[in-house]
């Protein structure tokens, strides 16, 4: 007698549970994602074969142009910028209302003088973001605020890093100056940015 085979049953799989773990896990990635900073001008850096990485979080960057231009762009986090403010506004004698405080936290760049802060954070958002620095922060031996943005950040937190970033074509006595008003303060470890160059003999 022949023998009779159970009818087979197609497994159901219920899929909930694993559509709510892809969308957790998306939405993660989407909230803690930092996005690369725009750049405050057109730089393009020296090449080297370089692998190493610059750090993720607290980390302030100087831009300097091909014509010498300075730029600073603090660390991103809103309280610790309106902090710098205040310092820098104590140092150089000078106060902030709320509404220039708060134009300030969402600054990406600052590159004009201190006598010009006051009046560059009172232009209407677009026109911040249109802006192009003619001096840019000072940095010379007779004026150094590009090196007082720099030691007040690290007055408001010790922990922060330096990144700096210049043209390929820039003068080496701007640059140069830059790290002299740094071996003044004391801070000796930064990285450099440089763009990534074939290894030798690929």
């Amino acid at each position: 007698m022949a023998r009779i085979k159970p009818k087979r049953h197609g497994v159901a799989l219920d899929m909930t549970a694993m559509c709510d773990v892809t969308f957790l896990l998306l939405t993660f990635f989407i909230m803690t994602t930092q996005f690369k900073k725009p750049d405050v001008a057109q730089i393009k850096p020296p090449s080297s074969i370089s692998e190493k990485l610059l750090p993720d979080a607290s980390l302030m960057t100087v831009s300097v142009t091909p014509d010498g231009v300075f730029y600073f762009q603090p660390v991103d986090n809103g309280s610790e910028k309106i902090q710098l403010l205040d310092k820098m506004g104590q140092k150089y004698r000078m106060t902030f209302t709320n509404p220039e405080k708060a134009a300030f936290a969402k600054v990406e760049a600052i590159g004009v003088p201190m006598s010009q802060l006051k009046s560059y954070l009172n232009l209407p958002e677009d026109q911040q973001k249109t802006y192009k620095a003619k001096e840019g922060i000072p940095m010379d031996s007779t004026n150094k605020q590009l090196i007082d943005w720099v030691q007040q950040s690290l007055a408001v937190n010790p922990n922060y890093k330096l990144a700096i970033k210049g043209d390929v074509s820039t003068k080496y006595p701007k640059v140069k100056s830059l790290f002299e008003g740094l071996r003044d303060i004391d801070f000796l470890k930064f990285w450099l940015i440089t763009s990534q160059e074939g290894k030798p003999g690929n």
